[in-house]
């Protein structure tokens, strides 16, 4: 029998609400509390947040202007430099045991970014990584950033795909620490402005791709939070 691969979708949440969440199950899963693993998807207001390997350079902006503007700021356990997440963008966090899986974390990323490729390549868009980087990418412009932490082998935080994500955040922060570089969504691929319908394909897209990339059974929830 396939293990699962137990969806949440908790709508629109507040980044520290859910951040609270993860480490929550993560503690359970290590607890040996609980036993499947676990996608939580989300969109949340806008935030952006510093990951263990943020740059003073990455940040051009300081920290009250851009809570001026309306954009939390966080610092996060997880690896990586600094990201944006907000409306539009589709934010996975998968709670895995890798010890039911691989202990390796460079296999770990590699299966985010193929769940996420496959995904893209679903709805049309053809995707792939970067070498030397993290992400997945799409004619040299970024579509998705990834970002992790593991705990005894538990994982959480991880990626945020743009859908309809308006791009001009990114202006101002160095995304992930990379100068120059140039963010996409999929509404810009596919100049879709379907936006309801597009989110929800998408939304399917990941969960089927990020499911078969761990050999997983992906089962949704009726529970918006799992605990």
């Amino acid at each position: 029998m396939t293990a699962r691969l137990v969806v949440h979708d908790l709508g629109r949440r507040a980044y520290a609400e859910v951040l609270e969440l993860q480490r929550a199950l993560c503690r359970q899963r290590i607890a040996g509390e609980s036993h499947e693993d676990i996608l939580l998807l989300v969109e949340h207001d806008p935030v952006v947040t510093l990951g263990r390997g943020t740059r003073a350079a990455s940040l051009p902006l300081p920290r009250p202007e851009l809570e001026g503007r309306g954009i939390q700021v966080f610092e996060v356990e997880r690896g990586g430099d600094v990201t944006f997440h907000g409306p539009g963008q589709l934010v996975g966090y998968p709670v895995v045991d890798l010890r039911q899986h691989r202990q390796d974390l460079h296999w770990y990323l590699r299966q985010l970014e193929a769940g996420l490729i496959t995904a893209l390549a679903d709805l049309g868009i053809a995707a792939g990584p970067n070498p030397g980087l993290t992400g997945v990418w799409t004619g040299g412009r970024k579509v998705a950033s990834i970002g992790i932490h593991v705990k005894q082998w538990v994982t959480f935080h991880g990626f945020a795909l743009n859908v309809s994500t308006d791009l001009s955040y990114f202006d101002l922060i160095v995304p992930c620490g990379i100068k120059d570089v140039t963010m996409t969504s999929v509404a810009r691929e596919l100049s879709r402005d379907d936006l309801v319908s597009l989110w929800e394909e998408t939304r399917q897209a990941v969960i089927t791709g990020v499911a078969e990339a761990f050999q997983l059974q992906p089962v949704e929830s009726v529970v918006s939070a799992p605990i």
